[in-house]
């Protein structure tokens, strides 16, 4: 899976904990980084990226602004629930410029990838693309 959009794969955003209209979660897996989701204040934010099948994950990259730690759970049954972590970051602060972190995940398998953004550097943060390799 190089450089395809998690939507072209199937892959859906079945959560986010906030919504902007004018910046819709879809636009977290669109795979273009002039789109994004924006929080609307307050941490935690959270989002979960449901994909169609089981699906091998080696690396998640987060392509973002202001976020400044971010936690990685997954699950592998087709309910959004029972999560385990995988990874937590801490992002560093880029004014100014979009942050990309490729986080491993060592090859787990998920149905569902849960992002929690538990601190920003700003109050609102913005979430441009994520994308997986295996």
């Amino acid at each position: 899976m190089i450089e395809s959009s998690l939507t072209s794969l199937g892959a859906k955003v079945v959560l986010v904990a906030s919504s902007d209209e004018n910046h819709p979660p879809e636009n977290i897996i669109d795979g273009n980084t002039k789109t994004f989701w924006m929080s609307t204040g307050m941490f935690p934010q959270e989002f979960i990226i449901h994909f169609p099948e089981p699906t091998n994950i080696g690396t998640v990259t987060v392509d973002s602004y202001n976020v400044k730690h971010l936690k990685i759970e997954k699950n592998t049954s087709q309910n959004a629930s029972q999560f385990e972590p995988v990874a937590e970051k801490e992002f560093e602060s880029t004014e100014g410029h979009l942050q990309s972190n490729a986080i491993t995940l060592n090859g787990c398998t998920a149905t569902h990838l849960r992002f929690i953004i538990t601190a920003g550097y700003d109050h609102f943060v913005s979430v441009h693309r994520v994308s997986v390799k295996n």
